[in-house]
């Protein structure tokens, strides 16, 4: 297998099976041509616009929008067409920065395809013997991934918290880390992506962070959403990136991001290095 193998999955994106998703004249996402097709069964919240489906124009505040989507979203949940909200509410933007055009459930983003933003952390250690990673196990229970391997940290970024106090409350619930451990995190760029989901499209930013860890610390879940964390051997992560899929979908191409920025892959030792980084930023910046 090849580390390139980590990445491919999320480089499948067919846009002729979609239709672009208007908020107050912006494309905001996109839905798939059967979920554009159900959304016009709502009339008062949705209208066709060419070949995109938008939101109607007399839904002109954020607080319109959010609540008409929500409205719908309950109905689709009813008719047993959409799995129960998880009460995280996204921002709709298409630029980071941006002020939102309103706010939809977490569980609708792939959906409805808006662009999500989420942070990643890689915790190392520098030991004598070499580079550690920090990697988690995520529970069994989880809807998505569940039993995969995890980053040090990683959550989605929701509406109305800004990045930094984002990373100090994920980092609390999912390693213990105190805050001004967590505030040592540093900002070292992003990966993105654009792909075909099961139930929609995912668009997705992920903010990544790097952390030295002390090696007397030792990460405790808090949240259950992890059931325990192991420190690895450099060579121990890359091998088992490259001859398994056991790590969540979207945390292979974080940890090959931090091997290529550290110099553990070169192109002197990794024949898929040119491949490797330019895939790793694939969704347009629009």
């Amino acid at each position: 297998m090849s580390l390139f193998d980590r990445i491919a999955p999320l480089l499948v994106w067919t846009p002729e099976a979609f239709r672009p998703f208007l908020v107050a004249g912006r494309r905001m996402g996109w839905l798939r041509r059967e979920t554009a097709k159900r959304l016009l069964d709502f009339p008062q919240t949705f209208e066709p616009d060419g070949d995109a489906v938008a939101l109607k124009p007399k839904l002109a505040t954020p607080e319109a929008r959010s609540a008409a989507l929500e409205e719908v979203l309950r109905e689709l949940i009813a008719a047993g067409e959409v799995r129960r909200l998880r009460n995280e509410p996204y921002p709709l933007i298409r630029r980071w920065g941006e002020q939102p055009l309103g706010v939809i459930d977490r569980r609708a983003a792939p959906l409805f395809g808006i662009r999500c933003f989420g942070l990643h952390v890689n915790g190392y250690v520098e030991r004598p013997d070499g580079l550690h990673l920090w990697i988690g196990r995520r529970a069994p229970d989880k809807s998505i991934a569940p039993n995969k391997y995890d980053n040090l940290v990683a959550g989605g970024q929701p509406a109305g918290l800004s990045l930094a106090a984002n990373l100090v409350k994920e980092a609390a619930e999912e390693a213990s880390l105190p805050p001004e451990l967590a505030a040592r995190a540093k900002p070292v760029g992003a990966v993105t992506y654009r792909c075909d989901w099961p139930d929609g499209c995912k668009d997705d930013v992920l903010f990544c962070y790097d952390l030295a860890v002390p090696e007397d610390f030792v990460p405790v879940n808090d949240d259950g959403e992890v059931v325990d964390f192991a420190l690895w051997p450099v060579e121990k992560v890359i091998a088992e990136l490259r001859e398994t899929d056991s790590f969540k979908f979207n945390v292979g191409p974080v940890i090959i991001d931090f091997l290529i920025r550290r110099g553990i892959l070169t192109p002197e030792n990794e024949a898929d290095y040119l491949r490797l980084c330019a895939s790793l930023r694939t969704a347009p910046p629009d």
